[in-house]
């Protein structure tokens, strides 16, 4: 299966936290870092995940928002330190690769955002993913 997802960050699940309706999938990426995914129980059920199951966590690019400062008084769980490794601009959005340990993740933002955060190859960003956008596969 292809999928036009940019981020497929490869990982391994160190906990999982079932609710009612959602549970809370903890995986450890290649690089070290730790990502929180929210998921539907069910789905959690379905993939039967568990900790050491192989995962694939799916990102899409419009969900990844960029920080330039210290990020503080959030409630966005998954903060990948990285540094901006490409910008390609548009007349309304712009495509930011960020190499995060382990791995490169793809952003999508406006145009204007780049510019006022002053996005430029070489400049230190937190990549911000809100748990319930990201997406588990298992091989």
């Amino acid at each position: 299966m292809s999928l036009s997802i940019r981020n497929q960050l490869p990982g391994t699940v160190t906990a999982v936290t079932p609710g009612e309706a959602m549970a809370t999938v903890r995986v450890r990426l290649s690089g070290g870092q730790d990502l929180t995914a929210a998921i539907t129980r069910e789905s959690a059920e379905d993939l039967a995940l568990s900790p050491g199951t192989a995962v694939r966590a799916l990102v899409k690019s419009t969900e990844v928002a960029l920080a330039t400062g210290r990020v503080e008084g959030l409630s966005i769980r998954n903060r990948l330190p990285g540094t901006v490794t490409a910008l390609t601009t548009g007349a309304a959005m712009a495509s930011v690769a960020v190499a995060v340990e382990g791995a490169e993740l793809t952003a999508a933002v406006t145009r204007r955002a780049a510019d006022d955060l002053g996005l430029a190859v070489g400049v230190p960003v937190v990549a911000l993913i809100k748990s319930t956008e990201v997406s588990l596969a298992t091989p």
